[in-house]
């Protein structure tokens, strides 16, 4: 009897112990997990998706909210755009562009736009002024792969036109009403000199390019080899030659090849009203707001293809260097229009 009662009481001691033990811990315990649960909070909630751009300025780094400074470059390249808009009408008006008439500066030319239906965009295309990189966007937008673009041997041009038909002017205009359009402008002079770089002085064999600057060598090069004895070596134009080939063509009527073409004749932007004017300068970011515009983000992105051999912007002084006085006012009157439209 007196064994159970013993037994009894060590069992009655050992659950005050664990009690005591139980109790001790959870007085020390719960407040650490406490402070700890409070300190990872930041981390236990749900993250707020948020890219920074880090900018260098004055040599000091400062992180800038994305959103915040896309939304804010968005609205300068759109002030930038409404202001070429408002420049191209006014010139348009005071050169008297606007009115309608029967030779190339006063009539409607449909002939090089393409008109997508599906997306409801309008894009004029101009030779030498990302024209390559905008018919790549269009053949994208027709349906083509890029797979397939890549490995195709057809012209994109042609690839292009099985999928957007020259439309008549009355399509084109009915095209306009609810459309986003555009047209990429260049600088007369800096798209001039890439025309002659690329399609002439590296003319491809057997094109109607590499035909052309011979008959331009066969004409022009006895009277400029008076001048530079080095020319008798030179298998294509220089660009004085080219540049005589040129002002000859235009005082002479002829018609000029679309590379080269001033752009007011070529798209005539004054007889249209386009929601957009690029400029080349400018390409990325007029692209990017372009395309936000029309809701063509998940279809095709930003493209600056065929650079060429080099930047024309950097060669500009080696080959107007080359010109005369005189050359280079001909050249003026030549693409004088297309200035005033769209340089601001």
């Amino acid at each position: 009897m007196r064994l159970r009662k013993r037994r009894k009481a060590q069992v009655s001691g050992w659950r005050v112990v664990r009690r005591c033990i139980l109790f001790f811990t959870a007085v020390c315990v719960v407040p650490v997990l406490l402070v700890l649960l409070v300190a990872t909070d930041h981390y236990m909630r749900p993250v707020r998706h948020s890219t920074f751009i880090h900018e260098q300025l004055n040599g000091k780094e400062r992180i800038i909210d994305e959103p915040n400074f896309l939304n804010h470059n968005m609205t300068v390249i759109a002030k930038r755009l409404e202001t070429r808009r408002r420049h191209m009408k006014k010139m348009c008006r005071l050169l008297g562009l606007d009115r309608h008439g029967n030779d190339t500066l006063h009539r409607p030319n449909p002939w090089e736009f393409l008109v997508d239906n599906k997306h409801h965009l309008i894009w004029c295309n101009v030779f030498k002024a990302a024209s390559t990189s905008w018919m790549y966007n269009f053949n994208i937008l027709a349906g083509y792969s890029p797979k397939f673009l890549k490995k195709s041997k057809v012209v994109p041009m042609t690839l292009a036109r099985q999928r957007y038909p020259r439309p008549s002017l009355q399509a084109l205009k009915k095209a306009f009403n609810d459309s986003i359009s555009f047209v990429i402008a260049r600088h007369p002079l800096d798209r001039l000199l890439s025309a002659y770089r690329d399609k002439l002085q590296y003319a491809l064999p057997h094109t109607h390019h590499r035909k052309l600057g011979n008959e331009i060598i066969m004409k022009y090069r006895y009277k400029m080899k008076q001048q530079d004895k080095r020319l008798n070596t030179q298998r294509w134009p220089t660009f004085p030659e080219f540049v005589e080939y040129l002002v000859d063509s235009v005082r002479n009527g002829e018609r000029l090849d679309m590379h080269w073409t001033p752009i007011v004749e070529f798209c005539t932007p004054c007889m249209f009203n386009f929601t957009i004017i690029a400029h080349t300068e400018t390409l990325q970011d007029d692209q990017m707001y372009l395309i936000g515009m029309a809701h063509l983000e998940n279809l095709i992105k930003p493209e600056w293809q065929n650079a060429g051999k080099g930047t024309t912007a950097n060669q500009i002084n080696k080959y107007y260097s080359q010109l005369t006085r005189s050359q280079i006012l001909q050249l003026y009157h030549i693409y004088s229009i297309g200035y005033q439209v769209f340089v601001t």
